[in-house]
C-alpha cells in the first residue's frame, strides 16, 4: 500500500467516479483502475461496487475509507509542518451544527490563506454527521454544543469514536425571532409566551433523536412545530409565520444581517439553559495550522460578541 494509493481511492469515493477522479489527478483511467485493483489484492477486499452510473462503497470499502482517512489525514498533517515546496494541495474541513459563529470565523480564517494552494469546507449539518465526520477524518474539527440534557449521551458517542470535546464559551438561553415579532420587544420571554407561534427546529434525519436536536428543550410539548434543514429557511420562516427557535443568542449580523434579535429566555426553576458550546477533534490529535487559526478565530469571535449576549 501507498500514499498515492490512499490519495487515489479517497478521491475515487468523494467524486463516486472513476472518470472524474482520473480527471481531477492528472492520470489515465487504466492506471487509476489498476491501482485500485492492486489495493484491493492486497487487502483481499472490494473497496467499490462498479456499474454504469459510477461507484459506491461496499460495506468493507466504507470502513476502509474510515481509516485510509486517518492515515492520509496524518501525512498531510506532517507535510504541513515539515515540508516545502510542496505541490499538494492541504486539505482542512470542518463540520458544526448550524451556528453563523462558526461560518463566520471560518470565513475569517480562509481570508489568511491562498485558496489557491488549499482545498476548504465547511458542512453545516446534522448533530451526528458531524461527530462523524471528524471521526472517519473528513473534518479535522466539529462544532457542537452540550447541556445538562444530552451531554452523557453524546458524550458517550465521543468516547466511542475516539473524539474528545473541548470547551469553547457557556451561553444562556435566547429565543431568536424576527424584528417585527409580537414578541420581540419582551424584556424577557416564558414559555408559555411561545404557544401561539411555530417552533422551528433542524432535522435531524429519520433515525433522529431528542439527544441530537440542536435546539435545547428538545422533549418540551410544542402545539405548532416546523422542521427545516438549513439556517436560510429558518430566517424566512421566523418572518413569514413568526416562527421562531431557541439558541444561543449570539448572532452574526454579517451574515444573518439585522433584521433578526434574540431575547433572553426565562427558565422555569426545574430548567438548566445553559448551552456548553466547545469543538470536538479526534482524542491526542495536534491540530493543523488551519486549525488552531480557526480555532482562535472562534475565541476572537466571542470576545467580540454583542453585548446583549449573556456568555461566561
Amino acid at each position: 500500500m501507498t500514499l498515492t494509493q490512499l490519495h487515489y481511492v479517497l478521491t475515487i469515493a468523494e467524486t463516486g467516479s472513476f472518470n472524474k477522479a482520473a480527471q481531477i489527478l492528472y492520470v489515465s483511467q487504466p492506471s487509476l483502475s489498476n491501482a485500485i485493483h492492486d489495493l484491493e489484492d492486497e487487502f483481499s477486499i472490494t473497496i467499490f461496487y462498479r456499474s454504469g452510473r459510477g461507484v459506491t462503497l461496499t460495506n468493507e470499502g466504507v470502513e476502509f475509507i474510515a481509516y485510509a482517512r486517518q492515515v492520509y489525514h496524518q501525512y498531510e498533517s506532517l507535510l504541513d509542518k515539515f515540508g516545502k515546496n510542496g505541490t499538494l494541495k492541504k486539505k482542512f474541513g470542518v463540520s458544526t451544527q448550524h451556528y453563523s459563529f462558526a461560518t463566520k470565523s471560518f470565513v475569517e480564517m480562509v481570508k489568511k490563506f491562498n485558496t489557491a494552494e488549499y482545498d476548504f469546507a465547511i458542512r453545516e449539518t446534522k448533530t451526528r454527521e458531524v461527530i462523524d465526520d471528524v471521526s472517519t477524518q473528513k473534518s479535522e474539527i466539529g462544532i457542537l454544543y452540550l447541556s445538562s440534557f444530552n451531554k452523557n449521551i453524546i458524550t458517550k458517542l465521543l468516547n466511542s469514536a475516539d473524539l474528545e470535546f473541548h470547551h469553547i464559551i457557556d451561553c444562556r438561553t435566547f429565543v431568536y425571532l424576527y424584528k417585527d415579532h409580537p414578541l420581540a420587544s419582551r424584556e424577557y420571554i416564558e414559555f408559555k409566551d411561545l404557544s401561539d407561534y411555530p417552533c422551528l427546529s433542524f432535522e435531524q434525519g429519520d433515525n433522529s433523536s431528542f439527544y441530537f436536536a440542536e435546539e435545547i428543550f428538545s422533549t418540551k410539548s410544542y402545539i405548532r412545530t416546523v422542521k427545516v434543514n438549513d439556517r436560510a429557511s429558518m430566517l424566512n420562516l421566523m418572518r413569514g409565520l413568526n416562527g421562531f427557535t431557541l439558541c444561543s443568542g449570539i448572532i452574526c449580523e454579517a451574515l444573518n444581517g439585522d433584521d433578526y434579535i434574540a431575547v433572553p429566555y426565562k427558565p422555569d426553576e426545574s430548567e438548566d439553559d445553559v448551552m456548553d458550546i466547545g469543538y470536538i477533534v479526534k482524542k491526542n490529535q495536534i491540530l493543523s495550522k488551519m486549525g488552531q487559526l480557526y480555532i482562535e478565530e472562534i475565541h476572537n469571535y466571542f470576545r467580540n460578541a454583542t453585548k446583549n449576549t449573556d456568555v461566561e
